[in-house]
C-alpha cells in the first residue's frame, strides 16, 4: 500500500474510532487513538501482520479492539497510556520553552513594533501619536503594569524622557527598519532598569510585583507539594512490588492477584513516580538560577546607588549598561515564574491518571495481601547488595565498568531506566532497579544495571535471551514501551520530546586504567646527508679539485649504471699442489726475465722514441 493511501486509511480509522467513543460519551484526543492503534497493532494477541495489507475485517476488528481498550475506564494500563501521551504533549524542557515563550511573545508584539518603525510622522500630531505608541511597546515589552493604568504611564513616560526625549525622533525616523527595533529594545532594558531602581529606591515602581519574594515563597511550597506526592507514590510502588515478590513464590496468590492487575498498577504509579522527578529536578534547576539571579540583582542595585549617590548628573556610559543587566535580571525572573507555573500546572493535571488504584486496591486489601511480605525501599535494595560485585575474570568476552575505572559513570545512559533486565523478565514484568555498584555490563554499546550479582550472571550467561523477553512483554503491555525507553526497538513510538532529543542522550563511557608506553628514539629512518656541506669554502675548494681534473691526461667516466654499484668478485678453486716422486732428483734455475720501455711519455719533441732495453740475465750467468 503507498505511503499516501496507507496514511488515508490510518487518519479514516482514528476519526472512526474518535466518532464511536464520542457516540459513548468519552472525548478522546486523536494522539491517544493513534498511540493506542499501534499498540493494538504491535500486540501479536490480536493477530495483525504488520506486513500485509489491511483488509476491511481487520479494518473493523482492529476499530472494536481500539473501542474496547479506550472505553475501560478502569484500567490501569488505559491511565498509564493517557499519563504518557497527556505528558509528551505538555511538557518541554527549560530551554526550548522559554525560547518558544520568548517568540511569542515577539509575535505578539510585531503589529506594534510595525506601527513604530514603518511611522513617517512629520506634523506635531503624528509625533506626539508616535512617541505615546513608543511608551507603549515599552510597557507591553517590559511587562511591567497595564498600558490603561494612569500612574504606571506616567512614570515610564518619565523615565523615558529622561533617556529618549521626544526632541529626538527626527533622529529616529531616519533609521532603517533593523536599528529601530534594535534602539527599541536598548530603550526598554534601560526604562526597565530605571523602574526598577526607583522602585527599590522608594520611589517608583507602580505596577511592579516583587517577584524575587514571590518566587521564595511559591518554589518552596511547590516543591515540598512535589516531594510529599514523590514520597506517596514511592510508598505505594514499594508495597506493590513486595506483595508481588511474596505471590511469584505463592501460585495461589498469583492467581487471586491476577484479575486485579496489580503489575499494570505498579506501572502506572512507576511512570507517575518517573513523571514526578522530571518536573522535580526542572523546578530545582529553577529555584537555583533564581537565587543566583536574586544576589546579581541585589548587587546590581548596590552598584547602581553608589555611581549615584546624591550627584546632580551621572555619565550614561556608567548607570546604562547596569540599567540592561537590571531589565535583564528581572526578565529571567518573570521567566522562571512562567516556567514554575507551567511546571505546576502539568503536575497537577497527570494526578487524576492515578484514579485506578484506589478501585482496585483500598488499604484493607492491601494491607490483607502485606502480612507475611518484607515491604522494601529502592534505598535499602542497593544497599544489601553493594558489596556484591561482579568478577570480571569470570568473563572473558563481556566489558563490566565500575565507578572507579570509569570518570562518566554516573552520566552513562543505562538501559530499561536503570531497571534490572534479568528481573523483570525472569519474573514476568517485576520491576527492580538496578545497582550500578555491583558493574555495569555493556554488551553491544548498551548499558545494563542488575538488582544482584546472581541476577547479573544469569543475564551475562545470554543477554539476547533476555532482552527479546523485555521486547515481547513490552508489545503485551505498551506503556512499557516510554516506561523502559524502548524507543529504539519501536521506532514509531518515540515520543516528541524524546524525538528531539534522541542524539543528546548517549555518552560513552570514559573508562580508567593504569598504563605505559614506551617510544622509540628514531622512530622514522635517519635523513641525515653525508655529502652535505655548509662551509662555502669546502664547496668552493671541492669545484677547484674537480676543475683541476679535467686538465689531467689520467681521468675517469662514471655512468648512471656505473654509479654508487658495488664491486663484483668471483670465487674459484685455488690449485691444488701435485708432487711426482722420481730415481733422480734435479733442477734448473731460469733467470727472470727484465725488459723495459724507456721513452712512453713522451719529451719535448713532437715525434716518441721508444727504447727498449733487455736486462735479462744469461742463463750461463744463473
Amino acid at each position: 500500500m503507498p505511503p499516501t493511501q496507507a496514511e488515508s486509511v490510518i487518519r479514516s480509522i482514528i476519526r472512526e474510532i474518535g466518532q464511536e467513543c464520542a457516540a459513548h460519551g468519552e472525548i478522546v484526543s486523536e494522539t491517544l487513538i493513534a498511540f493506542m492503534v499501534k499498540a493494538v497493532v504491535l500486540d501479536p494477541s490480536n493477530g495483525f501482520n504488520m506486513d500485509r495489507t489491511l483488509m476491511k475485517s481487520d479494518v473493523q476488528n482492529l476499530v472494536k479492539l481500539c473501542m474496547t481498550r479506550l472505553l475501560d475506564t478502569k484500567n490501569p494500563s488505559l491511565d498509564t497510556i493517557k499519563m504518557q501521551v497527556y505528558f509528551d504533549m505538555n511538557y518541554t524542557n527549560r530551554v526550548e520553552f522559554l525560547e518558544e515563550h520568548h517568540r511569542v511573545l515577539e509575535s505578539r508584539l510585531g503589529s506594534v513594533t510595525r506601527e513604530i518603525t514603518d511611522n513617517r510622522a512629520c506634523a506635531k500630531e503624528e509625533l506626539e501619536s508616535l512617541y505615546r505608541k513608543i511608551i507603549s511597546y515599552v510597557l507591553l515589552r517590559s511587562g511591567l503594569g497595564s498600558p490603561t493604568d494612569i500612574k504606571t504611564v506616567r512614570e515610564v513616560t518619565a523615565a523615558l524622557q529622561s533617556v529618549f526625549p521626544q526632541a529626538e525622533l527626527g533622529t529616529f525616523l531616519t533609521l532603517s527598519k533593523k536599528d529601530k527595533e534594535r534602539q527599541l529594545k536598548e530603550l526598554t532594558m534601560i526604562v526597565t532598569g530605571i523602574r526598577l531602581f526607583n522602585r527599590d529606591c522608594g520611589k517608583g515602581g507602580e505596577g511592579i510585583d516583587d517577584l524575587p519574594a514571590v518566587l521564595h515563597v511559591a518554589i518552596p511550597a511547590t516543591m515540598q507539594h512535589i516531594d510529599y506526592q514523590l514520597e506517596t507514590a514511592r510508598s505505594q510502588v514499594y508495597r506493590y512490588t513486595a506483595i508481588l515478590e511474596k505471590a511469584a513464590n505463592d501460585p495461589l496468590m498469583r492467581a487471586e492477584l491476577q484479575p486485579y492487575m496489580l503489575k499494570e498498577a505498579l506501572y502506572n504509579i512507576r511512570q507517575y513516580e518517573v513523571f514526578l522527578q522530571i518536573i522535580l529536578s526542572d523546578i530545582i534547576t529553577g529555584a537555583q538560577e533564581v537565587e543566583m539571579m536574586t544576589k546579581q540583582l541585589g548587587a546590581h542595585l548596590e552598584q547602581l546607588k553608589m555611581t549615584i549617590k546624591s550627584k546632580i548628573a551621572v555619565p550614561t556610559s556608567q548607570v546604562f549598561p547596569i540599567f540592561i543587566a537590571l531589565s535583564t535580571l528581572w526578565t529571567s525572573l518573570q521567566d522562571e515564574t512562567i516556567v514554575v507555573g507551567v511546571l505546576s500546572n502539568l503536575f497537577t493535571h497527570i494526578q487524576p491518571f492515578l484514579g485506578a488504584h484506589e478501585l482496585y486496591f483500598p488499604e484493607r486489601v492491601m494491607q490483607c495481601h502485606l502480612s507475611g511480605a518484607t515491604v522494601k525501599t529502592d534505598v535499602c535494595r542497593m544497599k544489601e547488595h553493594m558489596e556484591d560485585r561482579v568478577n570480571v575474570a569470570d568473563f572473558r568476552k563481556l566489558e563490566w565498568l565500575f565507578p572507579e575505572t570509569t570518570a562518566n559513570f554516573d552520566k552513562l545512559l543505562i538501559q530499561y531506566r536503570g531497571f534490572c533486565a534479568y528481573t523483570f523478565a525472569a519474573t514476568d514484568g517485576l520491576l527492580l532497579p538496578g545497582n550500578p555498584a555491583i558493574g555495569i555490563l555493556k554488551y553491544k554499546e548498551k548499558y545494563y544495571t542488575f538488582n544482584s550479582k546472581d541476577a547479573a550472571y544469569s543475564f551475562a550467561e545470554n543477554p539476547e535471551h533476555y532482552i527479546d523477553i523485555v521486547r515481547e512483554k513490552a508489545k503485551k503491555n505498551t506503556e512499557l514501551i516510554q516506561l523502559l525507553e524502548l524507543h529504539q526497538q519501536f521506532e514509531t513510538f518515540i515520543p516528541y520530546s524524546q524525538m528531539r532529543d534522541a542524539d543528546k542522550h548517549y555518552i560513552k563511557p570514559i573508562t580508567k586504567c593504569e598504563s605505559s608506553t614506551q617510544t622509540d628514539t628514531h622512530i622514522l629512518p635517519p635523513t641525515i646527508v653525508r655529502s652535505y656541506e655548509w662551509n662555502e669554502w669546502e664547496l668552493r675548494r671541492k669545484a677547484i679539485k674537480l676543475a683541476n681534473l679535467r686538465q689531467k691526461v689520467t681521468h675517469s667516466v662514471q655512468t648512471d649504471l656505473s654509479h654508487l654499484r658495488r664491486e663484483n668478485c668471483s670465487q674459484v678453486y685455488p690449485p691444488k699442489d701435485t708432487s711426482t716422486q722420481s730415481t733422480r732428483e734435479d733442477s734448473t734455475g731460469v733467470p727472470r726475465p727484465q725488459i723495459y720501455l724507456a721513452g712512453l711519455r713522451g719529451g719535448k719533441s713532437e715525434i716518441t722514441d721508444e727504447v727498449k732495453v733487455n736486462l735479462t740475465r744469461d742463463v750461463d750467468e744463473t
